[in-house]
């Protein structure tokens, strides 16, 4: 979170600037919490812990949660201190396995150092997280990272990284390229590792647990951005019976938001009406983070998923989603923290537009694979126009009738239709 020119991080308590170092909380005076040093990590839990001893009900941590003017800190430790307190409730004796897709992540895999300044011990504190919230519980559970083609072999450091640690021998380091081509199963359709943006890893990962029998997986990144020890919030729906599906939500008033919201240019409008109006199937019901990399999904949505995957791109979350809505699985939504890890940002190192390109292209191949309800008339449209060469225009501006919009209204056809908007990129595009 250091030394990024002309980014703002947009969060629940304000706008910080993170060239201050570190970066204010503008209301508590508190810092912002430093994802890769383990010594923040361990702290909240402790904090997390404490909470636990004083007795604070759900409801209690909730409203704690809410008050205004306090730390990030203190929002993580209250998460927290809910994930571990439903985690021990439930008594849930079943297994879960955590999948990561790597590439680009040798760095974020080893700690920081002055010759490694972003790195952030990411699989050591997952294993911390992870070992923390299970502690004296019957739950099994497991970390899968998955390398998708890496040139730089994030496999190996993974593997490196997992040796030496106490629990180690609950990671499971798989390569895709180990994997395919593939003659049959849910890796059958791709043919190469270079095909793969994320999603051939993560399903190589779901399936490798689901061939162990576990109950749940759960899907992550392997930044520090999300903290593994509230995978309880999660479990607390699926555990219940409540949902075959639970996603974190990071629009949701709850959630502890630190992302920066400035990597994009102004037209970013543009691409997210292209995307809600597509995927309305999933916008409309309240899915409208559709890219958190924080989902649960049961084994029985799982078989269904798996069993026909229509993307391996980025894409591949709205195609999981359709899935699980074809399926008529029932999907909950809840609040958790994140804060975005921003220099080694795999959309950064692959190309924003080409990663907004897979997005757009793989949510127009899902819907229609899926037999899901969308808008037909906008999916040709990023049929001709959602390639990298045509977004890196589009991106540095805004079309009249997109001008001011609220984040809400996008998607909406009475905004602009996929006919006006077909014109207007017409005349950046060519």
């Amino acid at each position: 979170m250091r030394g990024l020119t002309g980014v703002v991080y947009v969060t629940k308590y304000g706008r910080i600037d993170p060239m201050s170092t570190p970066a204010a909380n503008p209301d508590s005076g508190d810092v912002v919490f430093d994802i890769a040093s383990p010594d923040e990590h361990a702290r909240v839990r402790q904090w997390a812990d404490d909470l636990l001893a004083d007795g604070l009900q759900a409801g209690e941590l909730v409203e704690a949660g809410r008050r205004s003017g306090i730390g990030i800190d203190e929002s993580i430790a209250i998460k927290l201190a809910l994930s571990r307190q439903q985690v021990l409730a439930s008594k849930w004796d079943g297994s879960v396995a955590c999948v990561m897709a790597m590439w680009g992540e040798q760095r974020r895999l080893n700690p920081r150092s002055d010759d490694n300044p972003t790195g952030e011990d990411a699989l050591h504190t997952k294993l911390d997280q992870l070992s923390w919230l299970f502690e004296a519980t019957s739950v099994n559970w497991s970390l899968i990272p998955v390398d998708d083609g890496d040139p730089d072999d994030s496999a190996s450091v993974a593997e490196d990284r997992a040796r030496s640690h106490r629990c180690g021998d609950r990671v499971s380091v798989l390569r895709l390229g180990d994997a395919i081509p593939a003659s049959c199963g849910p890796l059958a359709n791709l043919a190469h590792v270079d095909d793969s943006r994320k999603g051939g890893a993560i399903v190589l990962g779901a399936q490798h647990a689901m061939d162990q029998g576990v109950d749940a997986i759960v899907m992550t990144d392997t930044d520090n951005s999300v903290d593994l020890a509230q995978i309880g919030l999660l479990l607390g729906p699926f555990v219940a019976g409540q949902a075959g599906v639970v996603i974190g939500d990071r629009k949701h008033p709850d959630s502890v938001l630190v992302k920066a919201e400035d990597r994009w240019g102004p037209g970013i409008v543009v691409l997210r009406h292209m995307q809600r109006m597509v995927g309305a199937a999933l916008f409309d019901q309240g899915l409208r983070d559709t890219q958190a990399a924080f989902k649960l999904y049961g084994r029985r949505s799982l078989d269904k998923i798996l069993a026909a995957p229509s993307t391996y791109g980025f894409a591949f979350d709205s195609d999981w989603l359709y899935g699980a809505v074809s399926a008529n699985e029932t999907i909950e939504r809840v609040p958790f923290a994140f804060i975005d890890s921003f220099a080694e940002s795999a959309s950064l190192a692959q190309g924003p537009m080409t990663t907004w390109e897979s997005l757009l292209k793989g949510l127009v191949a899902a819907a229609r694979a899926r037999g899901a309800e969308h808008d037909a008339e906008m999916a040709d449209v990023v049929d001709l126009y959602a390639h990298a060469e045509c977004l890196e225009k589009v991106i540095t501006q805004v079309p009249e009738p997109l001008n001011g919009v609220s984040d809400a209204e996008l998607g909406r056809r009475d905004v602009m239709t996929p006919g006006e908007l077909k014109q207007w990129l017409s005349s950046v595009c060519g």
